[in-house]
């Protein structure tokens, strides 16, 4: 990826960092809450709803379908100058939750809603950060 500009990286907080680690190991893992028997998503400190204290950190494969997208056909900022047209998706994980993501390896005219995806991981070792993005699976 050549840009302009460095590519900004999330910063992460006490909650969100066994999410960046597990992608760092190129492993997802998203908090799961036994009272609401299911998996939420962004990380938080409460179950959302019931605020229960009780999320646990859980591995999934990511496998999911592709819920809506985005194509940006101008930069959608001076580090992305170099990288159009740029396909931005929600993904529904089989797990449950959506994730705000990137598609790659897939061009714009084929991209449906409802394909299936499946994650790939994209190492930013100067950045000391591991994105998630997705593919046709």
């Amino acid at each position: 990826m050549q840009t302009t500009e460095p590519v900004p990286v999330p910063e992460p907080t006490p909650v969100s960092q066994p999410f960046w680690d597990g992608l760092a190991q190129h492993r997802i893992r998203v908090q799961y809450s036994p009272s609401l028997q299911r998996y939420v998503f962004y990380p938080r400190v409460l179950a959302p709803g019931t605020l229960a204290d009780d999320l646990q950190w859980r591995e999934i494969n990511g496998a999911g379908t592709l819920y809506t997208f985005t194509v940006a056909r101008r930069p959608t900022g001076p580090p992305w100058a170099d990288v159009v047209p740029q396909l931005l998706a929600v993904v529904q994980w089989d797990a449950g939750p959506r994730i705000s993501t990137e598609l790659v390896e897939v061009g714009p005219d084929d991209v449906r809603i409802g394909m299936r995806v499946r994650p790939v991981f994209y190492d930013l070792p100067e950045a000391g950060i591991t994105f998630l993005r997705y593919r046709p699976a």
